[in-house]
């Protein structure tokens, strides 16, 4: 690439599409590297299809495109493979409420025509959401771009389902689901949010069929009531011993039920007594079973209650039959009255939806086989998690697993690959379409009619898009693949599952490293939402600072266990970031001659070493930041490096050499000022990778992509302790004349005079001698190094450190009496305030009610007051 001028101004909008198409047209992104390394592999956690990225996905897609442009430069095979999940409910609801707007219904379209316009809205929605990944940056292979329903991974599916099945992990029954009555299908009880909302818990009495009295009965759900196939005590009440076999009278039906004993009853909740619906809660589901209860199901499957409830009730919602049921109760002289109880209510997690316990026809997974598989790749160390917290949440999901209900009543998803026979009743389970009936060799068969849970097909995508279940190169070249970087809330529904079906069909865990980021949340705190507005969009972020803004904010702010606390203000810091790295590049390029000298042949002086030792030192520390996902640490390491050690120490220290007229020495800075900066922008491309690949296009002599590029390996022989140590002295001596510079309010352009006395045994008096010069440009100044000797420091103020001492001359260049006045009233001020503060400290009544917070608040600013004053006292001392 030739070089070019770079522009005044910083303006990312005119050059990150043009790379991002260069990147792309040049196949950068495609896995390069030695082969003799171990490949780098990420599968994206594929957003929905019919969603659009919010900040949650700016973040994710950041962290991993930080890792796979960094071990790309490390030279390992690295592929980020793309997609996008088919989302059945959320595609399903996007599409029916098209067709609602023109005044139309899934059932009057039909199922073929139905999914021919959920095709077509996929195509639309996918095509945003590539767009927006690219406009972001993510340096994905687009080549090997993945769909959850495309003919391979639809093939996946198929071989895991007949697989489990011939295995006998796969059955069909009868059992209690959760169901969403809005999406009309069953949820898998991850899939259910539980979130507290105010009932009440109404009381009510079962009669006894004899006459005898009643039992009373309180529930949040009386609507249920017409379910109910027993009322169950505790076998040890004694209230109820001698009356467990006795018949109760169900009121509003005319029903009898029996009074049965359970050990699940608490004998302390309520009246002891609990009514059992078998059909309608978890809980009594297993009474029913150990008893051997009717199982009465009172819904519709669009959540309105049926012919098995008095007609009174029958077509109403729940919502309205609970509230008839209750007016009805008392008007028959059944009820007892009601009590305000908060209680925990689950919700569907696409819609938000009430869920009912549902008895339904569905087909489950037995998950207990592939938990324990899942649980001990975990404790053998297999599988290992960041921050190491989530492990126990894994663990705890594993150790309590429940059977999965994978078939959702939905047409849009994978329709499950089961044909029954209507002649002769055969149930075949195919990989293949069958055009007859295996047993009785008829043609009159029919597919089920479900498709299979969203998650299906997620929990294969690891080695789904690399081929699995044929053997292909790239499942044989990247599986396993290397991390996985996902948010916490779907531990359940995708990361253990994943592991579980890689080990499964795989004999391999997918992945080794499960790195569990931040939730992004405004500054109040609050989780992003539409309903309170305060969402971020990630591509007006770009428009407004640019891609690298965006990656190198949100990395920069992602401390590990800590969520990301921002608003729109927050993404200047990485416009500033980038706007200083644009200017002191420019700097550096207009400085250059064409092709600066070979740096190899430049003798290096002591801050040349140091600013070398300082950049080995930063690319370890991000190695190893990296390694351990701390995203936040390597970001700023790179931060204080580029800004404070290459810009504010380095570039200032080289204009001594770069504005000299002696022979040699501008080539000198010149070479040394262009490879600090190449090694630097390799550093950065990660974190900004648009700017980086820009200004590399522009510096004379470097050829191909930044993105292709070597990433600077520490290496024990540019470690320079004695380099470190000297510059480090320096930096001590330059901050401490500086700051007196402040204090005097010395303007910048004032040359100041200095003594330095180092004491007899200071090693680094050599040091301050060899760069007098340096030392003097710092701060524009006049400075004498000496060594033992006493100085005659009248009209100077001395400044302390260990081993040397620098006496500055203000005398010279401001009104002391003035200066005197001023720090003399400072100290009085800075007197009060202790004071005020310690008394404040020793006040009891202060001390036993403010918060801990606000004591140590205080006791700081005493330590302030006290730090101050001792400094105001020795300027003084020096006057």
């Amino acid at each position: 690439m030739s070089s070019t001028e770079m522009e005044k101004a910083y303006q990312p909008q005119d050059f990150e599409d043009r790379i991002y198409n260069s990147w792309m047209e040049n196949e950068c992104f495609k896995p390069a590297g030695d082969k003799d390394k171990d490949p780098f592999v990420i599968v994206i956690p594929p957003p929905n299809v019919t969603g659009v990225l919010h900040m949650g996905h700016g973040l994710n897609n950041s962290l991993q495109d930080i890792l796979i442009r960094y071990y790309r430069m490390k030279g390992r095979p690295t592929l980020w493979v793309p997609g996008t999940d088919h989302a059945g409910i959320a595609t399903q609801h996007v599409v029916e409420r098209k067709l609602r707007a023109k005044g139309l219904s899934r059932e009057a379209l039909g199922r073929e025509k139905f999914l021919e316009e959920t095709w077509k809205v996929k195509q639309d929605h996918h095509e945003t959401i590539s767009r927006q990944l690219r406009k972001i940056g993510a340096s994905c292979d687009w080549s090997r771009e993945r769909f959850t329903m495309d003919d391979g991974l639809s093939q996946a599916v198929r071989e895991v389902f007949v697989n489990l099945y011939e295995k006998d992990m796969i059955y069909k029954g009868s059992y209690l689901v959760n169901w969403c009555s809005s999406c009309g299908t069953a949820l898998a009880d991850d899939e259910v949010e539980h979130e507290e909302v105010n009932g009440f818990l109404y009381r009510y009495k079962y009669p006894f069929a004899d006459g005898s009295g009643h039992i009373e009965i309180a529930t949040t759900r009386p609507e249920t009531m017409f379910g109910d196939t027993a009322v169950a005590v505790n076998p040890d009440d004694d209230r109820y011993k001698d009356l467990i076999g006795k018949e109760l009278i169900l009121p509003l039906t005319g029903r009898t039920i029996m009074l049965i004993a359970d050990n699940y009853v608490d004998k302390e909740f309520g009246s002891g007594a609990v009514k059992i619906t078998p059909a309608h809660d978890p809980n009594d589901w297993e009474i029913g079973n150990r008893h051997q209860l009717e199982k009465i199901n009172i819904l519709n499957p669009d959540g309105t209650m049926n012919s098995h409830c008095p007609e009174f009730v029958q077509g109403m919602s729940v919502k309205e039959a609970r509230k008839a049921t209750v007016a009805r109760l008392e008007e028959e002289g059944f009820y007892l009255g009601k009590d305000e109880r908060p209680h925990q209510v689950g919700h569907c997690y696409r819609c938000s939806t009430v869920i009912e316990p549902y008895m339904s026809p569905q087909w489950f997974v037995r998950m207990e086989p592939l938990a324990q598989k899942a649980l001990k790749a975990w404790e053998d160390g297999e599988i290992v998690f960041y921050p190491k917290k989530w492990e126990n949440t894994y663990r705890h999901w594993l150790e309590n697993i429940r059977d999965w209900c994978i078939s959702r009543q939905l047409w849009w998803g994978h329709r499950i690959p089961v044909w029954y026979c209507d002649s002769c009743g055969e149930l075949m389970v195919k990989r293949d379409d069958p055009h007859h009936c295996d047993k009785c060799g008829g043609d009159n068969i029919r597919q089920d009619e479900d498709v299979l849970d969203t998650w299906f097909s997620s929990w294969l995508w690891p080695f789904s898009t690399l081929g699995w279940p044929q053997k292909t190169d790239d499942l044989a070249a990247f599986y396993p693949t290397s991390s996985l970087v996902t948010a916490y809330d779907i531990i359940f529904f995708w990361v253990s599952r994943m592991i579980m079906a890689g080990l499964e069909f795989t004999g391999k865990v997918p992945f080794r490293d499960v790195y569990i980021h931040q939730l992004v949340r405004d500054k109040q705190g609050r989780k992003m939402s539409k309903s309170l507005g305060n969402g971020i969009d990630p591509l007006d972020i770009v428009g407004e600072y640019g891609a690298d803004s965006l990656k190198f904010t949100l990395a920069f702010m992602a401390a590990q266990g800590q969520d990301i606390l921002i608003d729109h203000e927050s993404f200047k810091l990485g416009s500033k970031f980038a706007n200083k790295v644009w200017n002191a590049s420019r700097y550096i390029l207009m400085n250059l001659d064409g092709a600066p000298a070979d740096v190899s042949t430049v003798e290096k002086s002591d801050v040349d070493r140091w600013i070398y030792h300082r950049l080995n030192q930063t690319a370890a520390e991000v190695e190893k930041a990296l390694a351990s996902y701390k995203f936040n640490d390597a970001a700023h390491q790179l931060y204080e490096f580029f800004w404070n050690d290459f810009c504010d120490w380095y570039i200032e220290a080289s204009k001594l050499d770069l504005y000299s007229k002696e022979e040699g020495r501008k080539q000198r800075a010149q070479a040394l000022l262009a490879d600090l900066l190449v090694k630097s922008l390799k550093m950065l491309h990660p974190f900004l990778s648009f700017i980086t690949e820009e200004i590399y296009s522009k510096i004379p002599g470097c050829e191909g992509f930044l993105i292709s590029a070597d990433q600077p390996e520490f290496s024990e022989s540019q470690v320079d302790d004695e380099a470190f140590d000297t510059f480090n002295r320096i930096q001590q001596l330059v901050k401490g004349i500086r700051t007196l510079r402040s204090e005097f309010t010395i303007p910048p352009e004032k040359k100041v005079r200095a003594v330095v006395r180092c004491d007899e045994n200071f090693t680094g008096f050599d040091g301050f001698k060899r760069n007098r010069e340096l030392i003097a440009s710092f701060i524009n100044g006049e400075i004498e190094i000496v060594q033992g000797a006493e100085v005659d420091h009248d009209g100077a103020v001395g400044v302390a450190s260990a081993g040397f001492e620098a006496f500055v001359f203000v005398r010279e260049v401001v009104d002391l009496d003035k200066e005197k006045a001023k720090l003399e009233k400072e100290i009085k001020q800075l007197q009060k305030l202790k004071a005020s503060t310690e008394g404040k400290l020793k006040n009891e009544n202060f001390l036993s009610r403010a918060p801990e917070q606000v004591i140590e608040k205080e006791k700081g600013k005493l330590v302030e007051f006290a730090d101050r004053i001792e400094k105001i006292s020795s300027y003084l001392k020096g006057f």
